[in-house]
Formats: structure tokens, sequence, C-alpha cells
């Protein structure tokens, strides 16, 4: 059975664009690749046949929300999310701190430590605790391809000083992820210590599970001289691959892209990098450009959902009025099953009579598109033609 790995195929000759495969156990990744984001275990509104369809090689699911609903014991009943979802393709899960320090923040004050995170419940208002061990066995349990080790996702705006305190807590908890998540992989390693740390997290002792690789996370909010020194420390520890997180939390375009290029010089070619949390239009060119190889966003599924729609020019609101009776697909050269088959007036009436079929053909459209400007974007690198592509669509 494949193990992990990244395997470097080519680079632009004028920017830093790669093209490259991540090699996993349930199959290969051809990037640069956008990765949907299935907040519960789902592509809201699409099965897994259809997400095969658009051409979808790995999409997000997100920890918190599993451990929270339906529960990490309910999807171990079917060893792992793979079953639990009928996807065979690979699969991503985040640590669950992002979720901790955005939607618990909304309901009662997170309690943070070095130890872990105290919070609250979105639900239901019940008190949990995340560690970082905890997050390895949870996501060991869900059984995805590749984990992000839990981090401390620093806010925005936020000091200097107060962002140094979230890096260097990231940092240690880093180190924790990585010696819980090989206790997994590998269960000889200090068995007493293990059991100890992992008491909260069940995945201890399976060895006969695929492969899980562990990403490590890079912060520093928007501030170079933390950032640069978050990309040396964490790269110079044994992960499978590299995340760059604390970006798309407020902080301008051009904050954010300084972010990621102060990043990438220190990140070495042999591992692949994933942008947590970016995928508007404009900002793939950026991250491709910059050496990025995937990336998830909730921004195509959400905007569908809202009747937001894609075309090469622009973004078109279906439920304005003057397309009640227009005759024309979304996009006339798009081949989606959406824009074969209706045209923007059913689209239109779907969305002012609150079908949910208008959500569905909607979201079809969004990844449908995202995906081919993205096999686009890979087709350019090939050809040594990215600035012109660039160029084409901004």
């Amino acid at each position: 059975m494949v193990k992990f790995g990244f395997e470097l195929l080519q680079k632009d000759k004028r920017t830093k664009a790669r093209l490259g495969i991540i090699h996993t156990p349930h199959g290969d990744i051809q990037t640069p690749s956008f990765v949907p984001v299935g907040t519960q275990a789902t592509v809201k509104s699409l099965t897994p046949e259809e997400l095969n369809i658009l051409g979808v090689q790995l999409y997000f699911v997100n920890t918190y929300h599993m451990y929270l609903r339906p529960g990490i014991e309910v999807i171990k009943k079917f060893e792992g999310l793979h079953k639990f979802m009928d996807w065979d393709k690979p699969l991503m899960t985040d640590s669950g701190g992002f979720q901790v320090f955005s939607l618990a923040r909304k309901v009662s004050l997170v309690k943070i430590s070095d130890e872990g995170v105290e919070f609250q419940s979105h639900w239901d208002g019940s008190k949990h605790v995340f560690t970082p061990e905890s997050s390895m066995g949870w996501q060991w349990d869900l059984g995805s391809d590749i984990h992000i080790a839990f981090d401390d996702c620093t806010p925005y705006p936020v000091t200097h000083e107060k962002a140094k305190t979230s890096m260097e807590r990231t940092h240690r908890w880093a180190a924790r992820s990585l010696y819980a998540h090989r206790s997994f992989c590998h269960p000889g390693l200090d068995p007493g210590s293990r059991e100890k740390k992992l008491d909260s997290g069940s995945g201890a002792g399976m060895t006969r599970k695929p492969y899980q690789a562990l990403y490590g996370s890079i912060q520093g909010s928007v501030y170079e001289d933390l950032r640069i020194e978050s990309a040396k420390f964490i790269s110079n520890m044994d992960f499978d691959g590299f995340a760059i997180g604390g970006v798309s939390v407020g902080e301008s375009k051009k904050e954010m892209a300084d972010a990621v290029g102060w990043v990438m010089p220190y990140l070495p070619d042999d591992k692949p990098r994933h942008l947590l949390g970016v995928g508007e239009v404009d900002d793939i060119f950026m991250l491709v450009e910059a050496g990025i190889d995937t990336f998830d966003c909730v921004q195509p599924t959400r905007l569908a959902r809202m009747g937001t729609l894609y075309d090469k020019k622009t973004q078109i609101d279906i439920t304005k009025a003057h397309f009640e009776n227009d005759e024309q697909p979304i996009e006339k050269s798009c081949k989606c099953y959406t824009c074969q088959h209706f045209s923007r007036a059913y689209l239109h009436h779907l969305f002012h009579v609150r079908e949910l079929l208008g959500y569905r053909l909607a979201t079809i459209h969004n990844i449908f598109f995202i995906q081919s400007l993205v096999s686009e974007i890979r087709e350019s690198i090939k050809t040594n033609s990215f600035l012109e592509l660039k160029d084409k669509w901004l």
C-alpha cells in the first residue's frame, strides 16, 4: 500500500508555481489543487459521486464538528470517515483549533493554557477540552489521509507581543502533536508515556490503518519576523508537510500575500504545502504563484447557497430580478451539468421559491468552475505559460 509522499514534477520558469503529485493510501492528488470544505462530513448538498464527477481529488472535514456531532465513537464504528461518508479518495482533517477559537468564542470565553484549550460547545454550551494529544487521537480515529497539528489560531488584529506568545505556544503544541502522532503510527514508542498523555484520544494501538500524514502549522500573524521564525521552526521538524495558518482571518489581501511570501523560502521543496482557508479567484493565482500546492476554502460553496455564481468576468447574483426571463446558461462556455441543462431564469426561479435544487445546481457550477480553473493552472505550469493565464483571468 502507498504510504505518503510528495513528487515535485515541474517548476514554472518565471515564478515559484509548481506542479506535483501528493501520494496517499487513498489515491494521488495532482497539485496545485483546490480542496472543498466538507464541514460536517459533506460538501453541502452534493453526493460523493457528484464530487467525483466534478473532479474533486481531496476534501476537508472539520475535527471540531465531528467531535461534537455525531461524535468520534460513532465514526469509529465505521472504521473512520471514508466508510462513514462513502468516500474512497483522500481526506484532510484540521486540528479543531480554528473552530475552537472562532465558533466557541461566540458563546463563551475560551480558556487557553499551555496544556490546551477549554471551551463551551456552540451547540449546547457543554464544556470540552482540546489538547494536542486529544486532537491527534481524534484525527487518527477519523482516519483522514492528512492531519493538521494542533495550533493556537492567532486572532486579527493582534499586537506583536500577543502574536509571539501565540506562535510560541503553537510551536510547543507542534512538538506534542508530532510525538502523539508518532505514537499512533508506531505504538511501540514509549507506551507508558503514551497512555498517560493520550487518555482523551482513542486511537492508540491501531497499527493496521493506512499511514496518516501530519502537517505542521505555521503561525505568526502579519509580522514578518514571526512568520519567518515560525517557518524555520516548523520546517525543521519531521512533519510530512506544512500548513500555513492564521490567514484570511480579517487581514487585507496584501497582508495575506505578504505572510505567504515570507514563509515560502523556508519550506523544503520535497514536502507539500497547504494554505488554510483561502480560495477566491485572485487569491488562487497569488498562492499558486508563491508555490502553494493545496488550498481549502468554503467560499465557492457558501456563495452558491447565497445565489452568487462564478463566471469568467465577474460573479452574478442569480436572485436579481433581471434574470427572471434570461434564457442563457450561467456561462455559455461552461461544461458543468448545470450550465448544460438549465437557464439563468430557472435558477432564478429556484432561488426565488427557495427550492433545494437551486442550492445543488449552484454548488455544482461553482465547484466545477474552480476545479476547471485550477486544471487550467496546472496545464499552464506544464507549458510555462502561468503568467499569461494569470493576465488573461485578472
